[in-house]
């Protein structure tokens, strides 16, 4: 991929995001909030996979 199109949809992606927060910000916490929930579910799970290792 060229660093002009790289650079296009980095722009487009963080212009969506701004959208998404300015017009919906409640909308915008709940999806960071569920984010957060899944990658602290997923390093849970693997701590508890180490620790059974051991």
């Amino acid at each position: 991929m060229s660093a002009g199109v790289r650079r296009l949809l980095i722009v487009v992606v963080v212009a969506v995001l701004l959208y998404f927060v300015i017009a919906q910000p409640e909308g915008a916490a709940d999806v960071v909030r569920s984010i957060v929930a899944i990658i602290g579910s997923a390093l849970s799970s693997i701590a508890t996979f180490f620790r059974s290792l051991f």
